[in-house]
């Protein structure tokens, strides 16, 4: 299977050379276009009890969707994502990686999905009380709000809530005041994640809150 993701960062869509044999599971609603000739299934993303914690408690699809190539001749395949922005894709040995609801577009056929509690912090945050990890050894795609970039945490290190995309398992949230009680509404920075540990983080260089709270005064 080849890849090649086109129109970064701001439009970013994933552009699949299917060989004979590959498959590659998706985020329900990822596909923007395929060849008429691949084959289509669905099924619940993860099982059936993970799969509703993630669409209940964790913001993300019920259902996932596996392409495959029946055929002996190479096929394209098209992902995107829902929102207007960048996508990275990152290569598991295994190791793990999770994301925040939303983030997840696909991976490749030797990756487990599994839903894991996030704590309480996650979810006053907005993120949900669940968040996605994904293990093994292929391909992961995501994507996030705007432009994604990668950081190394060694320590301590504060985030903007809203602009976390995906974390290494060994990376702590704890949610916490920006400031004083007074500086952090006058600031208008409200909660940030104090995140600590140690591993990559990846944010997004937008907020879908903050394009929302935009809008709405525009609204009424």
């Amino acid at each position: 299977m080849k890849y090649d993701i086109r129109y970064k960062p701001a439009f970013a869509a994933i552009f699949l050379t299917l060989n004979p044999g590959d498959r590659i599971i998706a985020e329900a609603g990822a596909m923007l276009s395929m060849a008429a000739k691949l084959s289509m299934t669905t099924q619940f993303s993860g099982g059936l009890i993970p799969a509703l914690l993630k669409k209940f408690f964790g913001g993300e699809s019920l259902f996932v969707n596996e392409f495959s190539n029946p055929t002996q001749q190479s096929l394209e395949l098209v992902l995107s994502q829902s929102t207007v922005g960048d996508i990275v894709a990152i290569e598991l040995n295994g190791n793990e990686i999770c994301f925040q609801p939303g983030a997840y577009i696909a991976h490749t056929p030797g990756i487990q999905m599994n839903v894991q509690w996030a704590g309480f912090s996650s979810w006053l945050a907005g993120e949900g009380l669940f968040k996605l990890k994904l293990s093994g050894n292929g391909l992961v795609f995501f994507g996030g709000y705007g432009g994604v970039s990668q950081r190394r945490v060694d320590g301590e290190f504060i985030v903007d809530s809203g602009h976390l995309v995906a974390y290494d398992p060994g990376i702590k949230m704890n949610l916490r005041l920006a400031g004083g009680l007074v500086g952090s509404v006058t600031s208008g920075e409200g909660l940030v994640n104090r995140l600590s540990g140690q591993g990559r983080i990846y944010l997004q260089s937008r907020s879908l809150d903050g394009l929302v709270r935009f809008i709405r005064p525009k609204l009424r």
